[in-house]
Formats: structure tokens, C-alpha cells, sequence
């Protein structure tokens, strides 16, 4: 088996879609997405600074692009295999949706730009943030999360937590850290996947019966708790109800070691999931795409 894995928000970097936008067909399908989201990706992909791009209402939606990017040059590698399971990290769950099926490229763009804006919204209420801790027994670790007053937002698998809530409770468990644990402050906007971002929920709820999902043609799994989900429709309301829930990309792993994926590629902006795989995924070769020229590495594992 091969997984296609696609990243969440704290990935992106400034200027990485840059040298995507020299490859044919890249501009064009960069600026449908800009239409369907509502943004100017090109732009945000390639001049903002890392600040701008760090907003969660750019972020997200520069994220799905980006791997809709490299799906779409991949996908005739993968259309006809029945040895490819698709999953995504957070905000890259639309992602692996739309490239497994589930979701149009417009409905997924749609989706996340009131997701992205919503959050962003929700996010401004209270100043929240999230931090990851790394290392620790997973008693102490939950124990000085729960002390803190923070929320386990993400179990990421390879020892690694992360924690969400208010700036003044993500500053007392750095104060005071689970014993052999290292707390290091994330680049994101907010307290996500905890009930700080209760706010975004209604208006995605709203939103979902005017999108058409289906079924996925290639194996789905969801970060609710790591399984397969074979219903474009349940598919759809994981995603409503997942800015709200913990990742769980450990149980992703779990599942994907059961399924006896040898190698995992992650689309851009690829990197963290990758370095997951490596502690928490041993028996899979992970690549990492973040440039046209990786495609033709990918190709060869698909060929």
C-alpha cells in the first residue's frame, strides 16, 4: 500500500508555490482555485511574507491549494490503483477528500475558505494558540496538559502532543512541562480542534447541504479516530465536526501500519508528516514533495 498523506496548517512557507507556478497548467488552475476560494493564492503562494501567510484565512485555503496542485499532476499515477489510501492532517483532511473523491476541487475550496474564515473569527475572540509537546510518558504528558488548563488537540504519534488553549494557559505548561518533555510554542493563529472554535461550527453546518459529496473511489481515512470511512456523506460531516474534535494522526499511523503501506508521500508543503512517519510509521519509506521536481520520484514509486 501507498499513502498519500496531505500536511495541515503550520506547514507553509513563504514563497512555496513559486516554482509550481512554472510548470504548464499550473497559473490556470491556480487561479480557479483563487476564484473558488476567493483569494489570490498566486499572490499569497509566492510575495506574502511569512506573518501574512501564518493568517489562518490565507493558510488554510494557500494548504488545499497546494496539494490540489500536486494531485492533480499525480492523479493519472493513482487513478487506477487500488493500493492507495489518502489521509490529511486537520485542514489537509478537505485535501485528501477532494483527491480521493469525496469532495470537487470547488466544493473543497469553498469548504475551506469558510473554514479558514470562520476559525480565523473565532480564533480573534479570545487570543489562543497551540503548542507541541515532545517526549514524556503519555500519563505525565495529559497529566500536565489537563493541569494547565489546556486541551490535547492533536496526538501526532512519534511522542509527540499538542496541546491548545489561551496564551496564559499554553504559558503555564511551558512553565511547567511534563518531566523529560520539551513545550514548543506552534505557528498557528488559535486554539484549534478544541471548543475555542465552537463559532465556526454553525455556518460549516450550513454549508454542507449545498456541497455534493461522494463516495471516495481510493481508500479514506479520517482523523476522528484513524478508520477507514467509506461514505462521502459522513465524510463530509467529520469534516463539519473535526474543527472541534482532536487529530488523531497516531490512529491514522496505527491504521495504515495494519494496512502494510511500505510508502508514504506527503504533498506539499510536505515535511512534518514525513517526520512523523519516520518515528511514528518505521516501516514506511516517507518523500516529501515540495517542488515540481520531486513529482518524478513520486512516479517511479507509483509506476
Amino acid at each position: 500500500m501507498i499513502a498519500v498523506v496531505c500536511p495541515g496548517q503550520g506547514s507553509q512557507k513563504p514563497g512555496f508555490l513559486r516554482e509550481w507556478l512554472t510548470v504548464d497548467g499550473v497559473p490556470e488552475h491556480v487561479a480557479q482555485l483563487s476564484e473558488a476560494a476567493g483569494l489570490d493564492l498566486a499572490h499569497y503562494g509566492t510575495e506574502a511574507d511569512e506573518e501574512t501567510i501564518k493568517d489562518t484565512a490565507v493558510a488554510q485555503p494557500l494548504i488545499v491549494a497546494a496539494g490540489l496542485i500536486a494531485g492533480r499532476l499525480l492523479a493519472n499515477s493513482w487513478k487506477d490503483r487500488d493500493d492507495i489510501v489518502f489521509a490529511g492532517h486537520s485542514v489537509g483532511e478537505i485535501t485528501a477528500a477532494a483527491l480521493s473523491g469525496v469532495l470537487s476541487e470547488a466544493d473543497a475550496m469553498r469548504f475551506v475558505r469558510v473554514r479558514a474564515t470562520e476559525m480565523a473569527k473565532a480564533a480573534a475572540a479570545t487570543p489562543t494558540g497551540m503548542a507541541a509537546v515532545l517526549g514524556g510518558k503519555a500519563d505525565d504528558v495529559a497529566e500536565a496538559i489537563a493541569a494547565a488548563g489546556t486541551s490535547p488537540a492533536n496526538a501526532n504519534g512519534g511522542g509527540q502532543v499538542v496541546a491548545a488553549g489561551t496564551l496564559e494557559q499554553l504559558a503555564a505548561l511551558k512553565e511547567n512541562p511534563p518531566a523529560r518533555a520539551k513545550v514548543i510554542p506552534l505557528k498557528v493563529a488559535g486554539a484549534f480542534h478544541t471548543e475555542h472554535m465552537a463559532p465556526a461550527l454553525e455556518p460549516l453546518r450550513e454549508l454542507a447541504p449545498q456541497l455534493s459529496p461522494q463516495d471516495p473511489a481510493h481508500t479514506l481515512l479520517t482523523n476522528f479516530d484513524g478508520s477507514v470511512i467509506a461514505s462521502g456523506t459522513d465524510v463530509l460531516e467529520s469534516l463539519v465536526e473535526q474543527v472541534c474534535r482532536p487529530v488523531r494522526w497516531d490512529a491514522c499511523m496505527d491504521t495504515m501500519a495494519e494496512l502494510d503501506v511500505e510508502q508514504l508521500v506527503e504533498l506539499p508543503p510536505a515535511g512534518t508528516l514525513a517526520g512523523l512517519a519516520k518515528r511514528g510509521l518505521k516501516s514506511a519509506q516517507a518523500t516529501a514533495v515540495n517542488t515540481p521536481e520531486d513529482l518524478e520520484a513520486v512516479r517511479s514509486i507509483l509506476s
